[in-house]
Formats: structure tokens, sequence, C-alpha cells
């Protein structure tokens, strides 16, 4: 399902610009070559991501899902100039992939990649983090918002991509495994009675959380 007219679609990117201009070659590249480029955040929404990161000007990011590094390289424009980005990738081709294209970019000495299972990587991560990106297997959303809010800075920021699942969630009887994971997912952050959030209509959804 699309949210947004292909039409208005382009007219905001023609009227955006945040997204870093030299990480084009590397977006298409993924568009192009990659199978399951769809898992790519679209070119607005990762200026979404910079804008976003740039006005939190966060120490310390973690994003759970690299894929193929275009959303960490939008995220790691707001970093300080001390600040580290972990990156986490189950995938060996695209963490592969992604640590090519970060080793030739700006940030190539601020950002960490980890290779392996997000559960397992995020509790040996003793950091307070400032901004958190989750965009990984949907069944795992929840498992991961469990993990990383207790180590969320208090004015830190958590951000959700696919939360709309393709419109799925918006059918009168879910049935696809992932969209009835992300449909849990929302409810169970509603009823989060120690945080708030919303949820933006960018893409796929988008659902910012703070803590009260």
């Amino acid at each position: 399902m699309e949210f947004i007219n292909p039409l208005a679609n382009n007219y905001i990117e023609t009227y955006s610009n945040a997204t870093p201009s030299y990480l084009r070659p590397m977006y298409e590249a993924t568009i192009a070559d990659h199978p399951h480029a769809h898992l790519q955040s679209n070119w607005h929404q990762g200026g979404v991501l910079c804008f976003i990161s740039k006005l939190i000007r966060p120490l310390h990011i973690l994003e759970i899902g690299t894929f193929t590094g275009f959303s960490t390289l939008c995220l790691a424009e707001g970093l300080q100039k001390n600040g580290i980005l972990h990156t986490i990738e189950l995938r060996k081709t695209d963490a592969n992939k992604a640590a090519a294209y970060f080793d030739s970019s700006p940030h190539a000495a601020q950002i960490k990649v980890h290779n392996g299972d997000a559960k397992e990587i995020i509790p040996t991560l003793n950091i307070t983090w400032d901004l958190i990106f989750i965009d990984a297997d949907k069944t795992g959303y929840q498992t991961y918002y469990d993990l990383v809010l207790p180590s969320l800075n208090q004015n830190g920021l958590i951000i959700v991509d696919n939360v709309l699942f393709h419109g799925e969630v918006l059918e009168e009887k879910i049935s696809g495994k992932s969209a009835k994971s992300i449909q849990a997912f929302n409810e169970y952050v509603l009823n989060d009675a120690s945080t708030e959030q919303t949820i933006l209509t960018i893409r796929d959804g988008l659902t910012l959380i703070r803590k009260k």
C-alpha cells in the first residue's frame, strides 16, 4: 500500500535537501544490485534521519539493522566530533558491504560494525544511548525495545521503522507474521507508561519514542 502519492513523494524529494548528496551513488547501487533493495530506507527518509540526528547532536548512536549502510551514514551526520555509532547487522555479506562504504566515508573513524545477532550483542554494549534506530527483523522489535530502553539517555530518542508494515496493520484481519508482530509492538509501546510516542507517515511509518 502506498501512503504517499508518488507525485507528492517526488515533490517532497525535490524540495528536501537534508540527505547528504555524496550518498547518492551507494544508494543507487543498492537499488540496482541488491536482491532485497526494498529494505533500504528511501532517499527522503534518509534525510529525515539525518535531520533528527543533527538536532539531537548525539554522542552515542545505536542502529539495529545496518543493511548496506545508507541509514547508518545518514544518522552519523549528526554525531559529535568524538561521537561513535554502533551498528548491528546479522547478515555477513551486508555487514561487509556496509563496512566498505563506511571506510570510504567522512565518518570512517566514528562507526563500529557488529556482525551477529543483536539480541546477543546489545547486552555486551555498556553504553548510554542518545539516539537508537530499530530497523531489523520485525518479530524481534519488542525484544529490541526492552533491551535498549533501560540504556536510553533520559533525553534520548528511539526511532522505529516499518511500523505501518506496508499497510498490513490497517487490515481488518492481520494475517502476516511480521505484520502481527508489528501490530503487537505498536500496542506494547502505546501501553508502556514510561514512554510517549508519535508515528510519522514517512515511507513505511516511523515511530519516535522518548522517555517521559
